[in-house]
């Protein structure tokens, strides 16, 4: 039987998703078969599988950090909020549908408890310890009853409870104390040790707080885990954009992602901040839009309500202004639908509007369609005019998620095609460029991934500003790795992996 340990946070974006990443990469370091785990994603970052699959990013950092491939069993059910209360259900990869938050949770949330119980039977036959993440908060009593991804989960597994509070927020004493208040006494029993994350400064002045923790709540403190600058781990959801830049930094290069406000996979662009030539930040009103080198428009999982919230703060005009002054411009999926001169929907997908227009400055309109489009891609650019440069891309990876299907009203632009969908060969349009290579767009995410490529786009760049090129040094993989090695040691060296150790023995001896 496996050995589990569950780490449950007393609120959202305390930091459960980085520790489970740390502990499967002390547990694989060690030479365990450590699998990560989490039963319910609520989340717009999201990932496609080899098998076509949808699921949460944040396991697939953790599935990384493990040294796996990612799979849909490590989180069986994804929430991909689409507005007005309103999220698209995932069951095992799959979309099942849009269900309001009320007949979500009140009727068919425990229904969906058995596709989370179906992946642990297959996750305990083949790995010998699980780590489990929680989400939010297990105290929420309203959401309590319907809950399938924190005590439901604890209880079902029989997994000891690690709980995890912010320092850097403030109030984490409370946050502790008071979240065990809320449990059951069953609830409480399941809790075997207490994490205080983020802690700035000598953790030695903590050590009265840890000894005022240890004796109210009769619960041992694992440990106090500093505050980790330049992590470098991919996040869940958008809540980490918040942490992130929001104006240009010094830098060769500044590159401006308009955060819009349902973003979805802002991961794309981790790989060009890691560039050391690169001051990449999020915009969300026209005055911070500044002068950058380079415009990306992201995905998003509501486009249509996204491009109207453009227009209506302004920003739509800024980009314009930039556009028209000379700024380049790159769409990512839903970026990409709305660089183009239309988007249609009738089978009002997103909203009750049959049609909306477009940015215009990319001659393709967009149709939404019923069926989801989800696929690990390969793809080329054979000729992508990017400003005064024409690059190439002859074997791109990516992944595709999408419900629009997107047609070029001049078949001379340049293209990029697709040629392997889930590892079956194709010929399929997923990209377009302007002839004077002023703006492209694709639906392939990860683009920017690709070394060698992501390089070539920069030094277009940088000949356009006059700035002499730069080799292609960063190896985005081998720097992922770096940073979970880095995240593990720091982990290792502040939580009592002894007590940790003896904590898994007694719950699954």
């Amino acid at each position: 039987m496996a050995r589990y340990i569950m780490l449950q946070g007393t609120s959202s974006h305390v930091g459960k998703s980085v520790l489970a990443t740390a502990l499967c990469r002390i547990f694989y370091r060690r030479g365990q078969r450590v699998v990560p785990f989490k039963a319910q994603n609520m989340a717009l970052n999201s990932y496609v599988t080899k098998e076509g699959l949808e699921m949460g990013r944040a396991q697939v950092a953790q599935a990384e950090a493990a040294g796996l491939e990612p799979s849909v069993e490590m989180n069986p059910v994804l929430l991909k909020p689409t507005g007005n209360s309103c999220s698209q259900v995932i069951i095992d990869g799959r979309p099942l549908g849009n269900m309001s938050a009320r007949d979500y949770h009140t009727g068919y949330a425990l229904k969906a408890f058995d596709a989370v119980k179906a992946a642990l039977a297959k996750l305990e036959e083949n790995y010998d310890t699980i780590v489990i993440e929680g989400a939010g908060s297990p105290a929420e009593v309203n959401l309590h009853d319907h809950d399938i991804v924190n005590m439901r989960v604890a209880k079902y597994a029989q997994a000891p409870v690690l709980l995890v509070a912010d320092v850097d927020r403030g109030g984490s004493l409370a946050a502790l104390v008071g979240t065990l208040e809320l449990l059951e006494p069953d609830e409480r029993d399941l809790v075997r040790g207490l994490i205080v994350n983020r802690f700035r400064g000598d953790i030695s002045l903590f050590d009265p707080a840890v000894a005022f923790l240890e004796q109210k709540t009769g619960k041992p403190v694992l440990g106090v885990i500093p505050y980790i600058e330049d992590l470098g781990i991919d996040e869940e959801d958008s809540v980490s954009l918040e942490d992130k830049q929001s104006l240009p930094a010094a830098g060769d290069l500044q590159i401006a992602v308009i955060r819009l406000p349902k973003i979805s996979n802002f991961t794309d662009f981790d790989s060009l901040a890691e560039e050391k030539d690169v001051s990449l930040y999020y915009v969300s009103d026209a005055g911070s839009l500044g002068q950058p080198d380079l415009i990306i428009l992201p995905g998003s999982k509501n486009t249509t309500g996204d491009l109207q919230w453009l227009r209506q703060s302004g920003v739509a005009a800024a980009i314009k202004e930039r556009y028209r002054n000379g700024t380049p411009l790159i769409g990512i999926c839903g970026g990409y639908q709305m660089l183009g001169t239309a988007i249609y929907d009738p089978l009002h997908t997103e909203t009750d509007c049959d049609a909306i227009e477009g940015l215009g400055l990319l001659p393709v309109e967009t149709t939404f369609a019923a069926a989801k489009a989800t696929y690990q891609v390969t793809a080329q650019w054979q000729a992508l005019p990017f400003l005064e440069a024409t690059l190439t891309g002859p074997s791109l990876k990516g992944y595709e998620i999408h419900m629009g299907q997107t047609t070029v009203a001049d078949r001379e632009l340049s293209q990029l095609t697709v040629t392997s969908r889930s590892g079956r060969p194709c010929a399929l349009k997923a990209g377009t460029a302007r002839k004077d290579g002023q703006a492209f767009g694709t639906y392939v995410h990860g683009l920017f991934d690709n070394d060698q490529f992501r390089r070539d786009l920069l030094n277009a760049l940088r000949q356009h500003k006059g700035l002499p090129p730069l080799g292609a040094d960063l190896r985005y993989d081998d720097e992922k790795e770096r940073h979970y090695d880095r995240l593990a040691r720091i982990v290792a060296a502040h939580l009592d992996l002894d007590k940790l150790d003896a904590i898994m023995r007694e719950a699954h001896p």
